[in-house]
């Protein structure tokens, strides 16, 4: 028979882990973005070495600027990355701590301001990323 505290307290629960749930949904969009951005550097870049040795040394400026772009890009997805990982283990601590009846508040809290440095560096790294991108931008007057 089911006991009518346990549905109460998982419904509980469930209703603490729908706002990571959400925040994962955020992030998973950010590494959407992200992956789209890496995929055009590869391209270009592939189009430029396929080009061949005389015309890729003329490029060679803009192969470095990928070569950035892409770390940067790497590092943004690395972290993105992270903050979702974390935030997936806030999820499962809620869970277990309330199948285990302990008080989860300083694992969440740790995990949860762990999670938002990583995103936060992740933004930060993709910011970066865009100011190579348009660095070479030139204004146009309109």
């Amino acid at each position: 028979m089911i006991d009518s505290a346990s549905v109460t307290n998982i419904a509980h629960v469930i209703e603490m882990a729908v706002a990571p749930v959400f925040l994962l949904t955020g992030v998973g969009a950010i590494m959407g973005v992200l992956v789209n951005r890496l995929g055009r550097v590869v391209d270009r870049r592939r189009r430029l070495t396929e080009a061949g040795p005389e015309k890729c040394q003329q490029c060679a400026d803009e192969i470095i600027k990928l070569a950035r772009r892409a770390r940067w890009i790497h590092y943004a997805i690395t972290l993105c990355t992270l903050s979702a990982l974390l935030v997936c283990l806030v999820i499962v601590v809620l869970f277990l701590a309330s199948e285990l009846h302990i008080d989860p508040a300083k694992i969440v809290s740790a995990l949860f301001i762990a999670a938002m440095f990583a995103l936060i560096g992740g933004l930060f790294s993709f910011l970066r990323e865009i100011s190579l991108a348009t660095g070479g931008i030139e204004s146009i007057d309109i």
